[in-house]
């Protein structure tokens, strides 16, 4: 039985692992929307089967939300959960944002344009692009509302198999999303996947960073909030 310290340093540590290569590699690859998705996708994969048998690998408020909203955690254990995936993803932008003071991170054009200063990086972080805010918040509670659906579905699944590779639906799933996220808002899907490079970008995106990340809060958890009651209704075995 592992301790709350052990979920939340978990937590903390699969989130780090989400962001660092997720959002790392959106930036050494200009956000090349197949390579980004795969890591995004991989990460969560890496996670689940890593520090998933302790905390469940949430790595998301979204999910902690939907979580407790479908009973399956306390208030006070999801909270816990979301500031330890804040830590995690402040802690990958920061370790990222090392990487590139040091000339080794950034994307390249022919080979020859490498990062080396942090006002020239966006860090992943996630923007409206050429959406009004409506528009990007739309995106984000959709998405989101699919990926949690199945966050949700296949973890309360009573098929062995199902259960035993959730983690691979639910990168399979998150992969999905950014398919088309990414050409849209740079999918986030998830508040502190947002968070921690909405923090190291300022610079580079002139403070739209911050200033739109309340979309990025609030359109996951919106849509957490739809994907658990969908749930509940339609999908979850009422016996």
């Amino acid at each position: 039985m592992y301790t709350t310290s052990q979920k939340y340093a978990a937590e903390v540590i699969g989130t780090f692992i989400l962001v660092f290569f997720g959002c790392g590699t959106a930036v050494v690859t200009g956000a090349s929307v197949v390579p980004t998705a795969l890591a995004f996708g991989l990460s969560i994969i890496a996670a689940a089967y890593t520090i998933g048998k302790i905390s469940g690998a949430h790595l998301n408020p979204a999910v902690s939300f939907a979580m407790y909203l479908d009973g399956r955690m306390k208030l006070n254990e999801a909270i816990g959960y979301c500031i330890s995936q804040i830590v995690g993803s402040v802690i990958a932008a920061f370790s990222l944002a090392i990487l590139v003071w040091c000339g080794c991170l950034g994307e390249s054009y022919d080979g020859e344009e490498v990062y080396n200063s942090l006002s020239d990086c966006s860090f992943g972080a996630n923007g409206f692009g050429d959406l009004n805010f409506i528009g990007a918040l739309l995106v984000e509670i959709i998405l989101t509302c699919v990926f949690v659906l199945v966050v949700l579905s296949v973890t309360q699944s009573k098929d062995e198999g199902t259960s035993k590779h959730a983690g691979v639906f639910i990168g399979a799933a998150l992969t999905f999303v950014h398919l088309i996220g990414i050409g849209l808002t740079g999918t986030s899907v998830n508040p502190a996947r947002s968070i921690g490079p909405a923090l190291f970008a300022i610079s580079n995106t002139d403070g739209k960073s911050l200033t739109q990340l309340w979309v990025f809060i609030v359109g996951p958890l919106v849509g957490a909030f739809i994907a658990a009651m969908v749930n509940s209704v339609l999908i979850k075995d009422k016996d």
